[in-house]
This record gives C-alpha cells, structure tokens and sequence, in this order.
C-alpha cells in the first residue's frame, strides 16, 4: 500500500512595515503684553472756607506830651552815633568837655554839645565821670597857662582850697577871689580844646573803623 507524498507548501511571510508616528508640533503662542493703564485719579476740589471778616483794629492812639517831649528824645539821644566816625568824635568831644575847668559845669557842657552834634550820649557820660579826676589835676595847669596868655601873675592857690571855698563860701565870694583865675584857665581851655578833638579823634577813628569790618573768611 503506497502512502500519499506530503508536498509542504510555504506560505508567504506576513511583513509587518511600522507607520511612523506623525511627528507632534508644539507651537507657542506669545501671551499678550499686559498694559497697565492708570487710571486717572479723580481731581480734589479744595473746600474753600468762606474768608474770614476782616478784623477792625482801633486806630494807635498818638502819642502823649510825655512820649514826645521825653521819652522819645532820650531814646533818640542814646541810640544815635554809633558808627565809627561818630563814636570817634564822641570820644574826642567827651574827653575835652571833660576837661572843661569849672566845677559842676562837665555834665551839662557834655551834654549839650553832644545833643547838638547829635553824638553818643552814654559815652560822653561815661568819659565825662572817669575823667573827673584828671579834670580837678588839670585846673591849676590851665591856670597857669592862661597867665602865661594874659601876661598876668598872681593866682596862688591849690585845689583842695578851691574845693573848700566852692563848698563853704557862697558863689559872689567864690568867684570874687577865684573869678580872674577862671578867665585865664577858660582862656587856656579854649585854645587847646582843637588840639585835643584833633589829636583824640584822628588817634580812635582808625580803631575803630578796623574793629567794625567783617573777619575774612
């Protein structure tokens, strides 16, 4: 008995080909710009208050006799010459009326020629009390120096016994005994009152004109 002949028949291979993945596009988008507009801030209307009534005020009253008359010329009188050139001469002024050779006589004469030439009147005090010493030592020179002007001679006297009769006798014997010795000593103070506001004046000015500037930076 013959058995069937097996012929194998090959079937085809299966080929599986891959599909490539499509390829995945990532696009960006840019984000819109953020823009930031501020907004306006609302206009403030100040609150205007209604003005104020104005206030009446009563008219200064003028000032008295007393102010006029008083008070304000001695305010006057110590608040003028203070610059360089006044204070100077009121130096100078002060010093020769302070040596004026009559008792008694040194204050009204400084005060009268400063208020005149419208000086410092506290310096001229001042000056006129500190020199009250070397107006009674000057008297005798005066004295003495106006004899030598009139060409007289005679008075022989000191201080300390003018003093005592001044205070002691009355004014008709005071000036019946030294009346000739106070002419001639006037007749001296006279002459050389100049000199001294010259001297005395030229000598302080320029002091006093460099105290005055500003120090350099």
């Amino acid at each position: 008995m013959s058995h069937p002949t097996l012929t194998p028949t090959l079937t085809p291979a299966l080929t599986i080909t891959p599909t490539p993945a499509p390829a995945l596009t990532l696009t960006l988008t840019p984000a819109p710009a953020l823009t930031l507009t501020p907004a306006p801030a609302p206009a403030l209307t100040p609150a205007l208050a209604p003005p104020a009534p104005p206030i009446e005020t009563a008219p200064a009253a003028p000032p008295s006799f007393w102010q006029r008359r008083i008070i304000q010329p001695i305010l006057a009188q110590l608040t003028q010459g203070v610059t360089p050139d006044r204070l100077a001469m009121s130096f100078a002024i002060g010093t020769t009326c302070a040596l004026f050779p009559f008792f008694g006589c040194t204050t009204l004469l400084s005060l009268g020629v400063g208020w005149a030439l419208r000086l410092n009147q506290p310096l001229i005090q001042i000056i006129n009390q500190l020199l009250t010493p070397v107006q009674l030592s000057l008297i005798l020179i005066y004295v003495r120096l106006g004899e030598g002007l009139w060409q007289t001679t005679g008075h022989h006297f000191t201080v300390t016994e003018m003093l005592h009769v001044f205070r002691e006798a009355s004014v008709s014997d005071f000036f019946q005994r030294f009346g000739r010795a106070g002419v001639h000593a006037f007749s001296a103070w006279l002459l050389t009152a100049p000199v001294i506001v010259g001297v005395i004046y030229a000598t302080t000015r320029p002091f006093l004109q460099r105290a005055q500037l500003p120090p350099r930076a």
